[in-house]
């Protein structure tokens, strides 16, 4: 089962629950502030994370040479 960032538009409550998929879309779901079972979905955006790497090792380096853009 799945994590679930949901929001009230009655509300406006925001809230994250574990829910199975088939709860969610049959809306047995329900807002703890206020009961309504009309929930939209948050969706938020998870951080990226990127290696950074030197030019010597870009894989391409003998096409790129010294300017190489693809290293971080």
């Amino acid at each position: 089962m799945p994590f679930y960032d949901l929001r009230c538009p009655v509300c406006n409550k925001e809230f994250n629950i574990y829910a199975s998929m088939a709860d969610k879309a049959e809306k047995r779901i329900s807002c703890s502030e206020c009961g309504s079972h009309d929930l939209e979905t948050v969706f938020k955006s998870a951080p990226a994370y990127i290696k950074s790497r030197k030019n010597s090792d870009c894989p391409s380096r003998h096409i790129c040479g010294e300017g190489c853009r693809h290293a971080g």
